[in-house]
């Protein structure tokens, strides 16, 4: 990581990042963040083009967890839609505060990405939701106990910290990803902190919740980005049954075998998306 400390100012931090990142790779008017496994699909979007290590980026931390390259991508669809691929996504139970995990979302939105799709690895709660399908996110829980508002006061033009997450999930991408795909379902996400995985007994309370989906990320980028008012498409990919409803011992190893089967196909649903948008 390039010597930025972020949370001082983390809206600041953006800005010199976004610069320096437009000069490595050019504009872009769409990002993704690939979740645990989905980043060996990458070409299921579009054509690859230049690469960059993500902590080579003033503020940004390189990713300890499998399933995370730590790199930047710029992807050009077929449609002609420049996108950034975020592989380097950071999480809460890696030590880092939330300004740090939001970092990269948030210097996408600043560099001219005004579409932000946010991928995940997930537990599914739903019964209906199997192992292998993508599901579209309408709506989130946070229970991570952080909030990437906090903290340090957004400058003016940027808008006020209390922000208004009625409408997270951009309905005109979900309407538009329905419609290339009509099987595709709708869950709520829960993010929790991690990095364990849930008891039988918290699945248990999630599912009264409301939630269908359960996992480490997703939901503060999905703050910081509606913030920054940008559209954001949510998908994740049921990598497993969450505790306690399936047979099988959780591990991650698994997670990333699952993801990595079946984010082709979700991808080019995306970029599909992002071309029509």
């Amino acid at each position: 990581m390039t010597d930025l400390d972020v949370t001082a100012d983390p809206y600041a931090a953006a800005d010199t990042a976004a610069a320096a990142l437009n000069q490595a790779l050019g504009e872009h008017d769409a990002a993704i963040v690939l979740g645990s496994g989905w980043g060996e699909s990458l070409a299921s979007l579009g054509t690859i083009g230049a690469e960059i290590p993500a902590a080579d980026l003033p503020g940004f931390a390189g990713s300890t967890v499998a399933g995370h390259k730590g790199t930047i991508t710029s992807v050009t669809t077929a449609g002609g839609r420049k996108v950034l691929a975020f592989a380097g996504r950071v999480h809460l139970y890696e030590g880092h505060g939330p300004a740090l995990v939001v970092h990269g979302v948030r210097t996408a939105v600043r560099a001219g990405c005004r579409t932000i799709v946010l991928t995940n690895a997930a537990g599914g709660l739903d019964p209906e939701h199997r192992v292998g399908d993508a599901v579209l996110i309408a709506d989130h829980l946070n229970l991570q106990g952080e909030s990437p508002m906090a903290g340090a006061s957004p400058p003016d033009e940027m808008g006020a910290r209390f922000v208004d997450l009625t409408d997270t999930y951009t309905d005109r991408l979900r309407v538009m990803a329905r419609q290339l795909d009509p099987q595709l379902r709708e869950g709520v996400y829960c993010g929790l902190r991690g990095p364990h995985y849930e008891t039988p007994a918290e699945v248990r309370m999630l599912r009264r919740l409301g939630t269908d989906l359960v996992g480490m990320s997703t939901v503060l980028e999905a703050i910081a980005a509606r913030h920054l008012g940008a559209e954001i498409l949510g998908l994740s990919i049921v990598t497993n049954a969450a505790a306690g409803l399936g047979d099988e011992e959780l591990d991650h190893r698994d997670v990333l075998v699952v993801a990595k089967a079946s984010a082709a196909r979700t991808l080019a649903l995306v970029a599909d998306v992002l071309d029509r948008a």
